[in-house]
């Protein structure tokens, strides 16, 4: 029986997929210092550590028995990294040396990291495609990047066997047999979250409708939660030795800000309340990460829209 690590699994997109890792019949062990994530989000099966990745003892008892590891325990707000850096370099960068230092020692070698498509930075080629340089505009950004070169440079040097997963916006929940498994951020920042919250006397702010789209708002891309998890799953069965890639994850399409507000007021029965207002500095009119790769490479395209991201989100927080 294949035994996975997954670190940050009782976080959002770590405790769903640990969920469907059960489902299907992996043995799971959780390592969370539970910063952000929530103990009663991992399911009773797996075998949890709490601790951080930043003290090598934990990661080595947590390594045992283990035969591969999914990578999510990352600090992932782009406004506190601007704040603080160093914080960000220190776990994102240090942090995931020491996992791959221990990985190393205890001769775990097959890896799948949650990267981020904020390792592109602001660009004008769409859609996005792997190929394309990086050039981070954020110390967020910067750390994925740095952990994705660490692990092409273990690809060459030790034989690891890794690929990482670029995504913009993740949404949706996942509904268990006991709970529903979903995003409980604190500050919440994503889009889909914040408008079911929107009220006459705070509506959602839209910012800028005259950028040059069909609609004149922008166009971000999404993927459902439960297609992200399942993309994780999937990279686990396509490691090859020596190499590391780099896989986009997405919608392939994207959908702009007004065609997300218009979804979710029919899912919910009623008009999301919405504000225009002036454009924020440096925000692109279109960002889409091209997902040709993965259909090809892993045999994953998504398979939820737009209405059920919204419409999970919604019934979980009912």
């Amino acid at each position: 029986m294949s035994r996975v690590l997954v670190t940050g699994g009782a976080g959002y997109i770590g405790s769903i997929t640990t969920a469907l890792l059960l489902d299907q019949g992996f043995e799971v062990t959780v390592l969370d210092d539970c910063s952000t994530g929530h103990r009663d989000s991992v399911p009773a099966q797996a075998r949890f550590i709490e601790g951080t990745i930043l003290d090598g003892e934990i990661v080595r008892r947590a390594l045992e028995g283990c035969d591969s590891v999914i990578h999510f325990a990352a600090k992932s707000l782009v406004g506190e990294s601007v704040e603080k850096p160093d914080l960000y370099r220190n776990n994102n960068i240090n942090g995931s040396q020491i996992l791959f230092d221990e990985m190393d020692g205890a001769g775990v070698t097959r890896i799948v990291v949650s990267s981020s498509a904020a390792t592109y930075g602001d660009t004008h080629e769409q859609p996005i495609l792997e190929t394309l340089k990086a050039k981070p505009g954020n110390p967020y950004g910067e750390t994925k990047l740095a952990v994705d070169n660490l692990l092409t440079d273990l690809a060459a040097e030790e034989n690891f066997a890794a690929i990482s997963l670029r995504y913009f916006n993740v949404a949706g929940s996942l509904k268990t047999p006991t709970r529903w498994l979903r995003e409980e951020h604190d500050p919440e920042t994503h889009l889909i979250p914040n408008l079911l919250k929107a009220t006459k006397d705070s509506p959602l702010k839209i910012f800028g409708t005259d950028w040059d789209t069909p609609d004149g708002t922008c166009i971000r891309d999404y993927v459902h939660v439960h297609d992200l998890a399942d993309a994780h799953i999937r990279a686990l069965n396509q490691l090859i030795a020596g190499r590391h890639e780099i896989i986009n994850i997405g919608s392939g399409t994207g959908y702009s800000v007004r065609e997300v507000i218009d979804t979710a007021s029919k899912v919910v029965g009623y008009e999301i309340p919405s504000v225009n207002v002036d454009r924020r500095d440096g925000d692109p009119a279109i960002l889409i990460a091209s997902i040709e790769k993965a259909r090809s490479t892993l045999g994953w395209s998504p398979m939820r829209d737009l209405s059920a991201m919204i419409s999970d989100t919604f019934e979980s927080k009912k």
